[in-house]
């Protein structure tokens, strides 16, 4: 793909909280001298990334992405940083083996952006929206060999497709549309993405489909798609092992789109961010464990009226952020429980 064609696909995409990523890692290159490395754990076209580049010469960053064809358009797309940028075909649960494989013991500041890109959205072949008509994939990484949507809907049990919409999709209709996708594929298999919208927009009640802000096939979608890529498996995993990949003053931003990522986000960083963590009934601490980050925002921050009349898309994003400033203590210090 030509370099024209790398621009309007990166034109198209537009980075959702831009200027408030560049504000929390603005303190990691604005002193000091020598490298500073970052990791964007999820870099699909490339925004935050070429951003955070173009921000400082010192910066250099490992980029990851479990999608073949997003990775080969960001790593054309920031060619023009050389050495500066590394762009790895992974999961970003597998950050630490990138960051190993680079010989980056730690990194000063990590990001997780966890939406789906408009490279996936866009295009009717990959599966991931009802919008156009494609095959059922929602794969983020087709070679992957896992179960695509299309296993999901046509071989699930009942119970599982039920339980898969209500719990990841949210969705207070999940049995009546997972009961219309079991009745449809035993007179033929679903194979495209009109289709199944098509079977749950009639499974709505007619007076829901009525009052609905939106399809009545999104939260089918956005459950299938997250069952698929395992992603909250995949968020557990990478807030498992990022903290201590962070040395102190190094700062953590993710930003969500869906209300479950953005919960498992928030008691992490609480979790994080506590004091002694002894039973009540203990009246000197025996834990030994302080804060290990500092919480930077009280609450969460979305987009800016200005972002949202540019990016509708970025109406449901959430950022938080820390700054690491201690590591955790195994020993007990004698102090009274907080």
């Amino acid at each position: 793909m030509g370099a024209s064609a790398v621009d309007d696909i990166a034109s198209r995409h537009i980075s959702v909280l831009l200027r408030e990523t560049l504000q929390v890692f603005a303190p990691l290159w604005t002193g000091g001298q020598g490298p500073v490395r970052l990791l964007d754990g999820t870099l699909g076209l490339g925004g935050h990334s070429a951003a955070l580049l173009e921000a400082s010469p010192r910066v250099e960053l490992c980029g990851l992405d479990r999608d073949e064809e997003a990775l080969a358009l960001a790593r054309q797309r920031l060619a023009g940083y050389g050495e500066r940028f590394h762009g790895v075909h992974c999961r970003y649960s597998q950050f630490e083996e990138a960051l190993d494989a680079l010989g980056w013991s730690t990194v000063q500041g990590a990001l997780l952006d966890i939406g789906v890109s408009s490279l996936q959205l866009d295009e009717a072949e990959r599966g991931f929206s009802f919008y156009g008509d494609g095959p059922l994939d929602m794969r983020m990484d087709q070679h992957s060999g896992q179960p695509s949507a299309w296993h999901w809907v046509n071989r699930e049990s009942f119970a599982r497709l039920k339980e898969c919409i209500a719990t990841l999709g949210e969705e207070p209709q999940a049995g009546r549309i997972a009961r219309a996708i079991v009745d449809a594929r035993q007179k033929e298999s679903i194979d495209t993405t009109a289709r199944l919208a098509e079977i749950v927009e009639k499974a709505y009640p007619p007076a829901w489909r009525a009052k609905a802000r939106r399809h009545p096939a999104t939260r089918t979608f956005q459950a299938l798609r997250m069952a698929v890529n395992d992603e909250l498996g995949e968020l557990r995993r990478f807030l498992d092992g990022i903290l201590h990949r962070l040395p102190i003053g190094g700062r953590l931003v993710v930003i969500c789109f869906h209300s479950l990522e953005d919960r498992m986000v928030k008691q992490a960083m609480r979790h994080w961010a506590e004091g002694c963590r002894c039973p009540r009934h203990v009246p000197v601490c025996v834990c030994g464990h302080v804060p290990e980050v500092r919480i930077l925002f009280k609450k969460p921050v979305q987009a800016a009226e200005d972002e949202l009349a540019r990016n509708p898309r970025a109406s449901s994003a959430k950022l938080r952020a820390v700054e690491k400033i201690a590591e955790g203590s195994t020993a007990g210090n004698g102090a009274p429980c907080a």
